[in-house]
């Protein structure tokens, strides 16, 4: 911890994670309130060391290049752990660094300052910042009582006049603007009422229903956690709190929607708290879990069957689980861009070493007064036996599924409304797991670049280049046999054309989803049709060989190579299938009744998936001659390991293949 050395001085922590060493994060036992304050501290600590000579700019370790320039990097990395700094001062905690964030506001916003943040241009990642200067400006007063008249004015022409002067991406960015004018607004300063009426007006015709909204207007389907606890529901919930009294009408509403969202959005978290990654941005990490502590700021009364003792635990296993992660820190101890390790494959172009940072929105719940029931109320485990094991997302285009222990998403549908790296792995995969993640593309040259972990991937070049579902021309919920069904329709070339249909599990079956596809091929493609991706190591931290029963751990069949087809031991037939056992088991089969497919498994590229550094995803491979038009009936097998259950339990379920419905036969049988 830091410790007080002189008036207004501090002597920054020299941690350096060695060998050995643990981050302080990890160490601290999550029971309270209290402890939760330490968790932050323990975030905010490392970054002391990084500061600027007047403190405007905080230099996270790991410079790298992004789509806006370095200072606004910098920024980055001191505005965005005020979503922290913010909620701990707003719920009557202490911090002994706060001084050094409010020098950090006066030298930035001064522009006679060699430390001078810059003007903001039209769309400037400095409006992103805004956000949480203006959360903590109407939250933490003692930001604006210790300016002078000459500061206030430095900050309202900064963070009100530049934004409100604009123009910004049509998308949750425009509850940037309404925070900054908020915090203004909160203290006396020069803020445009109008600018917040028009961009709320704006901000809800993004709305969808059932608590849903897009980021984007109409024509956009993209409906990721910046649809909840990164943006939209965040900061409706925050706005509900703050200006409750002004706008009664919209906190009422904003509170419904949250209402709404919370029954979907628990399905995208886990008994052991982890969130299931899906979409951008997820190297944003515990903010993902966010919304359970907004739920709380902003007093919202909990729809049934929820509790406070749910909701406080849904945010505190997600912490508890990110302790575990003890890959995400720098030598320094500051976050790192990426999920569970450094991972720069999975980055957006806007990820600086301070993007990490957002993660502090997790933070808002030390703004919950210490009497209020999140915190007085017991933790209570997650309700498994109150909420639907299959339910059907019908905003979102996903299906959810905890039958077997496994929480995970059958998604289609949704595509980012931009370039984006791996985007085609971030949206358009058909499964997202909390337990595997899914694995974005390393490189552009054959299977193992390009790591098609829930996806079915075509080549018309003999297998160097590899195109996947991206965009779906058409994408629906139907319901056969009482039971949700995803049914896409998707053209990777012009002349080829998929009809998807995911089928989530079934009671008999709880570890088995299918993924049945018709292909009308106009061209030769090679096809590929993978699973989950698994840890691919064993016990002793060698890579996984031909399973061994006695140590439940390996693969069938063996590991040899994504084109050694003709070799017997690294190839099955596509009805025996091809299983991988290390942290639990996943595995893949052609349930269609003949042979046409052959079962490997593809050696991903080291640091292709989120959760794990090193996989192989169980797949099945196949050539379809141009004219023909052919249907894949895919078993995927799913269960992964749980914390002191025996290893020789992961294979229980793989014998008991899944049965093909009625309806999908008869569909199958008018070609």
């Amino acid at each position: 911890m830091a410790s007080a050395t002189g008036e207004g001085k501090l002597s920054p922590p020299q941690l350096v994670l060695g060998y050995n060493t643990f981050h302080p994060f990890s160490q601290i036992q999550i029971t309270d309130r209290t402890s939760v304050q330490r968790l932050l501290k323990s975030l905010l600590d490392p970054l002391l060391t990084h500061f600027s000579p007047l403190k405007a700019r905080i230099r996270v370790p790991g410079y790298t290049a992004v789509r806006f320039d370095s200072t606004a990097s910098e920024i980055e990395g001191l505005c965005r752990p005020l979503w922290g700094l913010g909620s701990l001062l707003a719920g009557g905690g202490a911090y002994e660094g706060t001084r050094w964030w409010i020098e950090g506001l006066k030298a930035g916003t001064d522009p006679d300052s060699p430390e001078y943040w810059g003007d903001p241009r039209d769309n400037d990642q400095r409006m992103v910042e805004m956000c949480p200067l203006g959360f903590t400006l109407a939250v933490a007063p003692v930001f604006w009582q210790e300016l002078s008249e000459r500061e206030r004015g430095n900050v309202e022409r900064w963070l009100g006049n530049s934004i409100n002067e604009k123009n910004m991406p049509n998308t949750n960015w425009l509850w940037f603007r309404v925070f900054a004018n908020l915090g203004l607004k909160k203290n006396g300063g020069k803020y445009s009422q109008e600018r917040i009426e028009q961009d709320i007006i704006h901000l809800n015709s993004f709305f969808r229903g059932e608590g849903w909204s897009n980021d984007g207007p109409e024509g956009i389907w993209q409906q990721d956690y910046y649809s909840g606890s990164f943006a939209i529901q965040f900061l409706q919930l925050l706005y509900a709190k703050l200006a409750g009294n002004d706008d009664p009408a919209k906190a009422a509403e904003f509170k419904k929607r949250a209402q709404d969202y919370a029954l979907d959005f628990i399905h995208y978290f886990d008994e052991e708290g982890r969130a299931t990654p899906f979409g951008r941005s997820v190297g944003y990490r515990f903010a993902m879990a966010s919304f359970w502590g907004a739920l709380a700021y902003a007093d919202v009364d909990l729809p049934a069957p929820f509790t406070w003792g749910i909701v406080k635990g849904l945010l505190l296993r997600n912490l508890r689980w990110w302790q575990t992660q003890d890959q995400i820190w720098s030598p320094t101890g500051t976050l790192t861009i990426g999920y569970s390790f450094p991972n720069m494959y999975m980055a957006e172009n806007y990820n600086s070493p301070g993007s990490p940072y957002w993660a502090c929105l997790a933070f808002i719940c030390l703004a919950v007064p210490e009497d209020h029931p999140f915190w007085t109320s017991k933790e209570e485990p997650y309700p498994v036996d109150l909420i639907s094991k299959v339910k059907a997302l019908k905003h979102p285009g996903h299906i959810s599924s905890y039958l077997g222990g496994h929480r995970f998403l059958l998604s289609s549908g949704q595509a980012c409304s931009y370039p984006m790296k791996g985007t085609h792995a971030k949206y358009g995969a058909f499964a997202y797991s909390s337990a595997y993640g899914y694995s974005v593309p390393t490189g552009c040259f054959t299977l193992e670049q390009f790591a098609l972990a829930s996806q079915l991937g075509l080549s018309d070049d003999r297998g160097e280049i590899w195109k996947t579902r991206r965009l779906c021309e058409e994408a629906e919920i139907e319901t056969h046999d009482e039971k949700p069904v995803l049914k896409s329709i998707w053209k990777p070339f012009t002349d080829v054309t998929i009809k998807t249909y995911l089928l989530p599990p079934v009671e008999e079956t709880p570890n088995w989803h299918l993924r049945v596809h018709k292909i009308k091929a106009g061209r030769e493609v090679m096809t590929a049709d993978g699973a989950f991706a698994i840890y691919n190591e064993r016990f002793d931290g060698r890579y996984l060989d031909l399973y061994d029963a006695k140590n439940h751990s390996g693969t069938i069949p063996k590991i040899i190579g994504n084109y050694d087809l003709n070799t017997p031991e690294g190839s099955s037939p596509g009805s025996v299938g091809a299983f991988a056992v290390s942290k639990g088991a996943v595995g893949i089969v052609d349930l269609g009744g003949g042979d046409q497919r052959v079962a490997m498994h593809v050696n991903a590229d080291p640091n292709s998936n989120l959760v794990e550094s090193r996989t192989i995803i169980p797949t099945l491979q196949h050539t379809i001659r141009s004219g023909e038009t052919v249907w894949y009936v895919t078993g995927i097998y799913a269960k992964p390991g749980r914390s002191g259950a025996p290893p020789e339990n992961c294979l229980d379920g793989w014998d008991s293949k899944p049965a093909v419905p009625e309806w999908l036969v008869e569909e199958m049988a008018r070609r």
